[in-house]
């Protein structure tokens, strides 16, 4: 039950059997699972290992659907983010692809464009303004679950266990809740490391406008976004690394070396930004696609079983739409009767798995192609690239077509 107490949105909940819903983790997608399933009826309680939610990161890019979704949680979309349009370019600035928009998703959904560029705090922190108090408790790292006819019992480091009908595994890369159910990862380096950084405005660069580009080596790439209604730029780097690389003592001078082999904008982004808190550094691990995100009366979402290499732009975007679909399909079920879980689950994973695992094995194709071909191969590439169409004709059917389809079957968000 959802009640208003002085403008403070307040939870009361009897945590009914049939009803209750443990989330482990509350990054975008545990909170986007929260918020979904609050607006359906049930009882939710969000389990987080820190003392509080924090955004990590720099900046993010989120497509029209995940706006949508945030839309439908009651988040204005009024100076939220930047919408972009993308061109892949060589470092020397020739135009190889484009993004265009698709006017009938425009229409459908009522918002412009296709990518905004916004700081992930921003977005995080506007879902986490509109979650109701009494949800999340902090400091409750989770240690394991036990399956019983008709529930289950999570176990934490700290505090006392919770009985409930739904577990959900929203707990990143090295889910502990995904290790118990589907076993050992398997994760593996792919061999990238990505610089993602953020800064305030740049002259000459035309508003609206961002590039993916590439040299022999490394992609170097911008996008406008807002911070806090604010305009400004997200700019990275994703470089081929061996695992366990060390990181350079130079970053800015490194960062720098890369970048001047780039066309303009791109040398110019490091003298914007602050390296002691604008710039973010990590290296990029995926694990084998998943058949199946449940098993029982547990089920997961995000990276905890589809971790995204950059290519994707799309990490925090599908954690949303995860937990918001998870809900959807699971709306008006008794959760206590295993039968009807299993049929959500059933649901959910039609709509979502095949989806995801194919925008995720095509990021990670897109990565081989450009950071680990043979010199000889990388100047085939180039070459192929700067005088086809091919590389327009990879990105329309291996990702706007399959994004169209996506946007098309989700009805409930069309305005």
């Amino acid at each position: 039950m959802l009640c208003v107490l002085n403008n403070k949105k307040v939870i009361s909940m009897a945590w009914q059997k049939g009803k209750r819903v443990a989330i482990v983790g509350a990054g975008p997608g545990g909170i986007s699972a929260a918020l979904a399933f609050i607006q359906r009826g049930f009882d939710v309680k969000v389990f987080e290992k820190r003392a509080e939610p924090k955004a990590l990161g720099g900046a993010v890019l989120l497509s029209v659907p995940v706006l949508a979704v945030l839309r439908e949680y009651g988040i204005s979309l009024d100076n939220f983010g930047s919408y972009t349009k993308v061109e892949f370019h060589n470092n020397k600035g020739k135009c190889r692809a484009s993004l265009p928009f698709n006017p009938n998703i425009e229409k459908l959904f009522n918002i412009k464009g296709w990518h905004y560029g916004v700081l992930r705090k921003s977005a995080f922190g506007k879902m986490l303004d509109i979650m109701p108090d009494g949800i999340i408790e902090g400091d409750r790292g989770f240690s394991h679950y036990e399956e019983t006819s008709d529930g289950v019992t999570v176990h934490f480091d700290k505090g006392e266990p919770v009985e409930a009908d739904l577990l959900i595994g929203a707990d990143g890369i090295n889910s502990k809740v995904s290790a118990q159910a589907f076993g050992d990862p398997g994760l593996f380096h792919v061999g990238l490391r990505v610089w993602l950084a953020w800064c305030d405005p740049i002259d000459g660069i035309p508003p609206n406008f961002g590039v993916i580009s590439h040299s022999n080596k490394y992609q170097a790439s911008y996008f406008p976004m807002l911070h806090d209604g604010k305009p400004g730029y997200e700019w990275w780097i994703v470089e081929p690394v061996k695992e366990h690389a060390p990181q350079p003592d130079n970053v800015r001078e490194h960062v720098q070396g890369i970048l001047d082999k780039f066309a303009d904008p791109l040398p110019r982004f490091p003298a914007a930004t602050d390296f002691d808190s604008q710039i973010f550094c990590w290296d990029v691990y995926n694990r084998p696609s998943l058949d199946s995100w449940s098993t029982g009366r547990v089920v997961c979402l995000g990276d905890a079983v589809h971790p995204v290499s950059p290519y994707a732009a799309y990490g925090m975007g599908m954690a949303i739409e995860d937990g918001y679909q998870l809900a959807k399909f699971m709306d008006g079920r008794d959760l206590a009767n295993q039968a009807e879980l299993q049929m959500g689950f059933d649901q959910y994973e039609k709509d979502r798995v095949a989806y995801v695992n194919h925008n995720v094995e095509f990021a990670r194709k897109l990565g081989n192609v450009f950071h680990q071909q043979s010199a000889p191969m990388a100047k085939l590439r180039d070459f192929v690239f700067d005088n086809t169409s091919i590389l327009q004709k990879m990105i329309k059917k291996d990702y706007l077509e399959t994004q169209e389809i996506m946007c098309l079957s989700l009805k409930d968000l069309h305005v």
